[in-house]
């Protein structure tokens, strides 16, 4: 941990006026947390004001209670751990500083998972989140990390084979037009329009160093240089989530073992798992997810409810800044911290098949209380 020497005002001067925020940092944050966090850096020289930075810009979410905190390099999370271990406890219900974390890539221990209803599940998809360790985040890599995390995700990427083998682009060799079809297509991230990615430094040098490679079939992707160093993602049209997570198993795992062929593996720890650069997709990184249309579920007394047993939650099928339309929602696991990634994609897969069987009842006007299901 590195003392830090650069001249500002006083504590109380420069701490943040956070009366009326509504995320985990602001939460937790006090003046003499501040005090004594202020003076820190992480050898590579990020400061706390870094790591509240977005949550200072941004004081609340329409949708979801957003973290308000990210972390610069892999040792943020341990140089600020008075911070961030609260932030993680609450955000990740109840996960201890003592806790230890649990890994499954086996897609042989999903039960289930092959047929969801393609009547009202539209397309499944997994992904997941990785950074490779001796470079800092996004919040605080520099131009030359950034090329350096391009260039070794290229030539991993080019050593899949099979139903993998695909191809990279640069998104600064696309014209508008490909990069907004791409967009659309649920295939590439947005521009950095979102406040989130803006104030956490994330969006600087845009759009140098960032791209996207996918399998020839388009079922298999990975980001590159956006909020993560690496997004893997495996998606598909209908229901067959045993499929896509399959393909996320093993793509995923044949990336791992290119990076650590190259000497750089992955940032991993035994408490937090894989580590990424905001603290909610600590642990597996996963989000499961499918498009789903509940037309008549969303609209009943105990969605929400129903919901948050499941341990499920909801977004607009336009990503997290979005409300739904037309009764479509992405419906996908609220945890990613302290389960393993089967366990995640199973309360999806039991959690989908029960809101779809609640669908169907609701069609034909009967009721759904005895469906309604016990804390998961």
């Amino acid at each position: 941990m590195a003392k830090l020497t650069v001249k500002r005002q006083s504590a109380e001067e420069e701490f943040p006026d956070l009366q009326k925020h509504n995320n985990y940092m602001a939460k937790f944050l006090t003046l003499d947390m501040y005090k004594k966090l202020r003076d820190r850096a992480t050898p590579n020289g990020f400061t706390i004001d870094g790591v509240i930075q977005t949550g200072v810009d941004n004081p609340g979410h329409p949708f979801i209670m957003t973290v308000g905190c990210v972390a610069g390099d892999e040792e943020t999370y341990e140089v600020f751990r008075e911070l961030l271990d609260p932030v993680i406890e609450d955000r990740h219900g109840g996960y201890k500083p003592t806790d230890k974390h649990k890994t499954d890539l086996n897609p042989e221990n999903l039960k289930g998972g092959e047929d969801l209803d393609p009547n009202y599940v539209l397309s499944s998809r997994v992904r997941t989140g990785r950074s490779i360790r001796g470079f800092c985040l996004p919040p605080h890599c520099s131009r030359g990390e950034r090329r350096a995390v391009e260039k070794l995700s290229v030539d991993a990427l080019g050593a899949l084979t099979g139903d993998l083998k695909g191809k990279y682009y640069a998104l600064k060799d696309m014209t508008e037009a490909e990069q907004q079809q791409l967009i659309d297509d649920h295939f590439l991230f947005d521009k950095p329009v979102s406040p989130l990615l803006l104030a956490s430094g994330m969006a600087r040098d845009w759009p140098d160093a960032r791209g996207i490679w996918h399998n020839d079939n388009k079922t298999f992707l990975v980001w590159v240089n956006e909020e993560d160093h690496l997004r893997v993602i495996s998606m598909q049209k209908g229901g067959n989530m045993r499929e896509v997570f399959t393909r996320f198993c093993t793509g995923l795992t044949k990336i791992e073992g290119l990076f650590k062929e190259q000497g750089h593996p992955f940032m991993w720890n035994e408490h937090l798992g894989y580590v990424l650069t905001c603290p909610s997709n600590l642990g597996t990184g996963l989000r499961a997810g499918v498009h789903v249309k509940l037309p008549n579920v969303s609209k009943h007394a105990k969605f929400e409810e129903a919901l948050k047993k499941l341990r499920l939650q909801k977004r607009g099928t336009g990503g997290v800044d979005t409300a739904a339309v037309g009764g479509v929602f992405d419906i996908s696991n609220a945890d990613r911290l302290g389960f393993s990634e089967v366990e995640l994609v199973q309360m999806v897969v039991d959690g989908v098949n029960l809101l779809v069987e609640m669908e169907k009842r609701l069609e034909k006007g009967q009721s759904i209380d005895d469906l309604m299901p016990a804390q998961k």
